[in-house]
Order: structure tokens, then sequence, then C-alpha cells
């Protein structure tokens, strides 16, 4: 009997653990602040609100339109004023952004470029996408050095 009950919990630990791999897959950020981990999926991201962006970049041609979350909006829904972002790419590639730029009207994190979603291969999931077009402060190698594409993870440092 005992080995039977052994054999059905793995069973139900491997079916377990194929649903959380499943539902790891679904995360495109993960964020983690005063030891707490938060994971978004698309849909959890889009619920926090989304804001257009229509901008020029230096690493595409003509004017693109962006789609995602503001900073602003992600600072405030962790409720956090100060510090400091470190936002990391797929290929562990690490970007310091002060939440000093997490700004009304300022950064967001672009889940769709002209209105498709970004894969890996264009720059996707998440790419930081700043105004660049609104003013030259915008326009310097410091803020684009801070947008990181292929973003999957921030830790808020304070």
């Amino acid at each position: 009997m005992f080995s039977r009950l052994q054999s059905l919990c793995a069973a139900l630990g491997l079916v377990i653990g194929l649903g959380t791999s499943a539902q790891a897959a679904d995360t495109i950020l993960t964020l983690t602040h005063d030891g707490q981990t938060q994971t978004f999926d698309r849909a959890a991201l889009e619920a926090l609100g989304t804001t257009t962006i229509e901008t020029t970049t230096i690493w595409t041609e003509g004017p693109q339109v962006f789609e995602g979350v503001s900073l602003a909006r992600l600072a405030q829904e962790i409720d956090v004023q100060d510090g400091t972002l470190l936002a990391t790419a797929i290929n562990d590639y690490t970007v310091e952004i002060p939440l000093a730029d997490a700004v009304e009207n300022g950064p967001i994190l672009a889940m769709t470029m002209n209105g498709a979603e970004m894969s890996v291969r264009d720059k996707g999931p998440l790419w930081v996408v700043y105004p660049y077009d609104a003013t030259a402060d915008y326009r310097t190698e410091v803020i684009y050095s801070r947008s990181i594409w292929q973003l999957d993870r921030i830790e808020v440092v304070q």
C-alpha cells in the first residue's frame, strides 16, 4: 500500500511539475522587490494598463509604434518611489535604470511594436523604450544604454 502511495505522489509531483513549467513558460517578466518575487505573464502586464509611444529609435528605421506598461505604472504597482531598477535580459546582460526615470510620459516596457508582439529575435518579449523623439534629453548615450531589450527580469534595489 505504501509503495502505491509513493508512486501516486511521485506521479502527481511530475504532473504538478509539468504544470509549473507550463506556467513559467508564460511568464515574460519576473520582478523582485524586498525579497519578494512577482511574475507577470502578458495578460497580467496588460491588466496594469498600457501606454503607446510613437517614436524613432537608433535601432530601427522610421517611426515605430510601441505599446506596453509604463515604468511609472509598474513603480506605482509595487509602491516604490526611489532606488534603482536592475533590468536584466535573457542573456543576463544587466543595466541600471534609476526610478527617477519612471515618470508620466516616460519609458515603457514595450510588449508590441507596430501592433505585433515582439519575439526574442525582434528584441522581445519586452524592450524598455523611451519616447526618444519627445525631448533631446532622451537622445543620449546614457538613455540609449538603458533601453534594454529581451528584458525578462527586474530587481528593485533601494
